[in-house]
């Protein structure tokens, strides 16, 4: 039965992804009119452990696919790959096509305003709200319940929490909530939700344009502005002198600011200490690591919700439910996606797995539950085995014995956290993520390579996962 069971999850995770059973998939499940505007240019690059990465041709594609169709693209890979958690994007942008996606933006826009929020602005044609993350469909529990009952009373009014600040770690629920306030006050209130990376974007291209007088008309003349991962203004000063107006001019005219951030404003870094009190002056609330109580809650919904939605038919055995509510414990994100490695694995195999092959098929991501591993405990970790200093990792040479070691460092932080491509690439000085993406590549290639080099890889992975200090 083990042999089995080993040649069953062996199988099951080499499979490669067919791209084009994906686009027959999108195009069946997400209609013709959808697909053909906006998803028939998506391009594949390539597979790695757990996620894709995909090519589209510009910035505002890139965001119009993520805000309104990820999650569902999300699920259809994730029925041809179980091992595929994540989607990354490259931009391969055309000028030329920039006005197509304009015009298209301001069609949708008229034809669906029910669904998304937008501010009539031709300068900006931009809103991230997502009708599906509402207050209703939020699992609420004492992790949580002081931010549910602060963004609520905030969407009934306006006067209370200025501004409110959210802060939690990756998948905690922060930008459900964010979204949740967008659409409740959406109809009655010029809403603006967006992500910090954005605003720097279009902070960037008001400059280049010479419109920073639109840009600062645009987002001063809202009501509701919402901000989520201010952490990733680290250090852009420009912008950040920019913010500070905006979110003064805001403040004094009795507009709400709502922020969300991956930890408390006097931990941000490179973020000036006058933009900190001004977030600390306001309401300022944890969402903390849910419990198990409240795992175990969102297991259940998700499993109804997949029902309801998608037509699946599964039933785990309250066994498995509880087991996967125990044992995954980093994020709600890492929960979701180990229920889904399991219908899955229950749709390829037709049939619900046992215990043992559900602890096969989350193998990973119970070994992570179990030891969170951080970016800086992994640099840590390389720069002990390969005795160099950590400065001299994170500098901008490109000796020999600095490369390996550095590339080294980013594989395993792709490998063993949930970060995306730009986030690694600010741990290692700001690099682009481009040279994550090469690091990685390399790393991969090498391993296959080189069996020492593997073995080394390995030896370090053990040792930042398991702690085992004979292993270096």
């Amino acid at each position: 039965m083990k042999n089995i069971l080993n040649k069953k999850t062996e199988n099951f995770s080499i499979k490669k992804l067919d791209w084009t059973k994906v686009q027959l998939d999108m195009k069946e499940k997400l209609g013709k009119d959808i697909y053909e505007s906006w998803l028939k240019k998506i391009e594949f690059i390539e597979e790695f452990n757990s996620y894709i990465l995909i090519s589209v041709s510009t910035r505002f594609l890139r965001d119009w696919i993520t805000s309104r169709y990820l999650d569902q693209i999300l699920q259809i890979i994730k029925s041809h790959k179980k091992d595929i958690s994540r989607i990354e994007f490259t931009i391969n942008e055309n000028r030329k096509e920039i006005s197509d996606i304009n015009n298209k933006i301001n069609k949708n826009q008229k034809e669906d305003s029910q669904n998304v929020s937008f501010i009539k602005d031709s300068f900006f044609q931009y809103n991230r709200i997502d009708p599906n993350k509402n207050f209703e469909n939020f699992i609420l529990g004492p992790s949580n319940k002081l931010a549910f009952e602060a963004s609520k009373k905030v969407s009934e009014d306006l006067s209370h929490y200025n501004p409110l600040y959210l802060y939690g770690g990756v998948g905690m629920g922060k930008t459900h909530l964010l979204n949740a306030i967008g659409l409740e006050l959406k109809t009655t209130k010029k809403v603006m939700f967006i992500s910090a990376e954005r605003f720097m974007y279009h902070f960037v291209k008001s400059i280049k344009s010479n419109e920073m007088v639109k840009f600062k008309d645009y987002f001063r003349n809202t009501d509701v502005l919402l901000i989520d991962d201010i952490q990733f203004m680290n250090g852009k000063e420009a912008m950040q002198e920019e913010f500070f107006h905006t979110f003064n001019a805001l403040i004094d005219k009795g507009s709400q600011v709502i922020i969300s951030a991956d930890r408390s404003p006097n931990k941000l870094s490179r973020i000036q200490e006058r933009i900190k009190s001004r977030f600390a002056g306001g309401l300022v609330v944890d969402i903390q690591n849910p419990d198990y109580e409240l795992r175990y809650k969102i297991v259940k919904a998700k499993i109804d919700e997949l029902k309801i939605n998608q037509s699946v038919s599964i039933n785990l055995s309250e066994e498995i439910q509880k087991f996967i509510s125990s044992e995954i414990r980093t994020s709600v994100r890492e929960l979701v996606g180990a229920l889904n490695r399991i219908i899955s694995f229950s749709r390829i195999y037709n049939k619900l797995p046992t215990l043992m092959e559900t602890k096969a098929i989350l193998k990973d991501l119970l070994n992570l539950s179990e030891n969170k591993v951080t970016i800086d405990s992994i640099q840590t970790i390389v720069c002990q085995y390969f005795k160099i200093s950590k400065n001299e990792m994170l500098s901008a040479r490109r000796s020999r014995y600095l490369v390996r070691p550095r590339q080294t460092a980013i594989y395993l932080s792709k490998l063993l956290t949930s970060k995306s491509l730009p986030e690694i690439g600010r741990f290692f000085s700001n690099r682009d993520h481009t040279t994550v993406i090469h690091s990685v590549k390399t790393i991969e290639r090498l391993r296959q390579e080189d069996k020492e080099l593997n073995s080394n890889i390995d030896n370090l992975k053990n040792k930042i996962l398991y702690n085992k200090e004979n292993e270096i």
